[in-house]
């Protein structure tokens, strides 16, 4: 299934296995689906989002590498989330219990389910407000601790289950409370 020339992006209604493989034939694009089965073609970064958006992946994955408390994945990572969308946010983490708990077959495609931690890095050309969405969803979907980074205001909406979004001004560090016990993201290469 390759990509027509002309593609309707609303209510696509792909199944699984057919946006998976849609994925997979197109490459050379990078699409989320929402939960009524709409596509985004997503845009690649700029450099400079780029070099950040690595930053905070190799902060992520160095402390889980010595925790060995779970997976981390980066922004190209999918996951199927109990509403029926298929998203990928910059960085994402589960639990190992949770990993060791897929089959072997399920690591291979998009994970169906929703990671505990998921941070974005807002880039230029991302709006503010569908990425608000994306991270509402996320909690909405069983994620328990989420980062919204605004580099352009030096702000930080901190997302957590249960709980009103706390927006944090200019922070140095951002603390991984119980979900990412003794994790700290240094924003100073963020900022």
């Amino acid at each position: 299934m390759t990509l027509p020339l002309e593609l309707n992006l609303e209510n696509c209604n792909f199944s699984d296995e057919q946006f998976f493989q849609l994925c997979q034939q197109n490459k050379n694009f990078r699409f989320e689906r929402n939960a009524q089965g709409d596509l985004a073609i997503m845009s690649p970064t700029s450099g400079e989002t780029s070099n950040r958006n690595i930053d905070l992946s190799y902060q992520l994955q160095a402390w889980n590498r010595r925790t060995k408390l779970g997976m981390a994945f980066d922004s190209s990572g999918g996951f199927i989330l109990p509403n029926g969308a298929m998203r990928s946010p910059d960085a994402a983490w589960i639990p190992l219990v949770r990993w060791e708990a897929l089959a072997p077959e399920v690591k291979t495609r998009f994970l169906p389910l929703c990671p505990d931690f998921i941070v974005e890095l807002l880039s230029p050309t991302d709006s503010l407000a569908r990425t608000q969405a994306k991270l509402q969803e996320f909690i909405d979907n069983g994620s328990r601790l989420g980062w919204l980074i605004n580099r352009q205001n030096r702000q930080v909406e901190v997302y957590r289950s249960g709980q009103p979004v706390e927006i944090l001004e200019q922070p140095e560090f951002l603390d991984g409370e119980t979900v990412l016990p003794n994790f700290q993201l240094d924003l100073s290469t963020i900022w």
